[in-house]
């Protein structure tokens, strides 16, 4: 059970340490994660199509130390696609980075034997030749200072519907997979900057509006018993944890969309806790982020 050459979708890939536990508290092993990957692709696979992806991979589980790693490996096979980006302001230094896009189930599995649990994305895509385009997504990540919970993020994220609707424009919303809760927009943008600043004023706004409930900026001081409406996931240069990916929590937990009639009727943090076995059930009718996308709104000015 240690190792396997299989095939997938015509590419041959060797899996390795199958058996080892990258879940300690409940056992679930490397072979796990692939498998989880492999059946939620189909809903995954579209939210990460041109989208360079930075991985946090957990070679030794989830209580064991681990890195994110934006350039692909060099040992990765011929046939990922990666596209070179520039990468200002990086921690190491270095002008542009490799990334990779994942197009196929193939690159995906490959991705999973390297232990990557975690799968970030930015909210913006590459053209076919590596071109960056505009972003077309906008993103609240709603993140609790303790003693608050996602109880109290669910009611934030209403506000927060509500103040979008205003201005014509519909969300969806997932959790985390850790905490809280993040809320998705299509939209169209004349410049890049453009969802940075209208997500900034609405998380500022709101703050103002529900100053005990809310905080927009980042300071850890303003935050006990508060949500922080994290509006600065929509720098071009941030990413965001992509819809299905798995958490590294002590629970194979995973980012995984919701119904607002969901987020309406949560009244405990357990409410919107799925892990992996739960989001394949939740899957078989399809994906709940499906019309992201189809129909983006250009923000207002």
């Amino acid at each position: 059970m240690g190792e396997a050459l299989v095939e997938v979708e015509g590419r041959r890939l060797r899996l390795s340490n199958l058996d080892k536990v990258l879940y300690p508290e409940v056992g679930f092993t490397k072979a796990e994660v692939i498998d989880y990957y492999t059946r939620v692709a189909p809903v995954l696979l579209p939210r990460l199509r041109d989208r360079p992806v930075t991985v946090r991979r957990f070679p030794e589980g989830v209580d064991g130390p681990s890195f994110f790693e934006k350039n692909v490996p060099s040992h990765a096979p011929e046939w990922v696609r990666t596209v070179r980006l520039a990468t200002p302001g990086s921690a190491k230094g270095a002008p542009y980075a490799d990334f990779v896009v994942v197009e196929d189930l193939a690159t995906l599995v490959w991705l999973a034997n390297l232990a990557a649990l975690e799968l970030h994305v930015p909210q913006w895509r590459v053209g076919p030749r590596g071109g960056r385009h505009s972003p077309d997504l906008l993103v609240f990540d709603l993140d609790p200072g303790a003693p608050a919970t996602v109880v109290q993020c669910c009611r934030v994220a209403l506000w927060l519907r509500e103040a979008l609707a205003a201005d014509g424009i519909g969300a969806v919303v997932k959790t985390s997979g850790a905490k809280g809760l993040q809320l998705y927009a299509a939209v169209r943008v004349s410049r890049p900057e453009r969802t940075a600043e209208y997500a900034r004023g609405l998380a500022r706004r709101l703050a103002s509006e529900h100053p005990d409930e809310v905080v927009w900026r980042m300071g850890r001081s303003q935050r006990a018993g508060r949500v922080l409406i994290d509006w600065s996931q929509n720098n071009p240069g941030k990413t965001t944890v992509a819809p299905y990916s798995l958490r590294a929590r002590s629970l194979p937990s995973v980012s995984t969309p919701v119904t607002w009639e969901e987020v309406e009727g949560c009244s405990r943090p357990e409410d919107l806790l799925f892990v992996a076995e739960e989001v394949l059930e939740r899957v078989s009718g399809g994906d709940l982020m499906a019309d992201l996308g189809a129909d983006p709104v250009l923000l207002p000015r």
